[in-house]
């Protein structure tokens, strides 16, 4: 067993360094080319080593699921971030690395054939989804240009409620309403 890790590990590692190789001869021969738009796919590829190093090292090396799909993950997040320029999305991406530990946990689950599994990853995706959605709609609406009027509405609307309140405006017109239904004391 010692010998197909050392094995799987040298495989990694000599491909990371071939393509480390590659990148840095291709800068050398074309100085013009963009390679700020390269690098996201660098990310993804490492993630999918991962996944290389699992099928190699069979079903004892499902685990290895988990890194690979958060770091693919990762890397094709910056992708879209790089091509969108939305860099504000950074505030909520966090959420996303929950979602891919729980494909991690699905694809180990599927790849060594436990059910258990499966469904643990699929609630936790069910999570990582549920929290992206929610603080994705919450930054989007303050940060975006849409809130940047609706934001500030709230805040007036907020502010306005509370000094109302505080003056006793808002309980004087509860008072006179309650006061109309009670009948007279005598």
């Amino acid at each position: 067993m010692q010998t197909t890790r050392s094995h799987t590990g040298a495989l990694v590692g000599g491909t990371l360094l071939i393509a480390f190789g590659m990148l840095s001869l291709a800068n050398q021969f074309f100085r013009g080319f963009n390679w700020g738009f390269l690098w996201p796919f660098i990310v993804i590829g490492v993630g999918v080593l991962f996944f290389a190093a699992m099928f190699a090292g069979g079903k004892q090396a499902a685990g290895l699921a988990i890194p690979g799909t958060i770091v693919s993950g990762v890397g094709l997040v910056l992708l879209i971030q790089n091509i969108t320029h939305h860099w504000e999305s950074m505030s909520y991406f966090w959420t996303l690395i929950i979602l891919f530990v729980g494909m991690g946990i699905y694809i180990m689950g599927a790849y060594s054939n436990d059910m258990g599994q499966k469904q643990s990853g699929v609630r936790v995706m069910k999570v990582g989804l549920t929290l992206f959605i929610i603080f994705g709609v919450f930054f989007e609406m303050v940060f975006s240009s849409f809130g940047n009027l609706v934001f500030p509405i709230l805040l007036i609307l907020l502010g306005a409620y509370l000094v109302l309140n505080r003056s006793g405006l808002l309980n004087r017109h509860k008072e006179d309403t309650s006061s109309d239904s009670l009948p007279p004391v005598s």
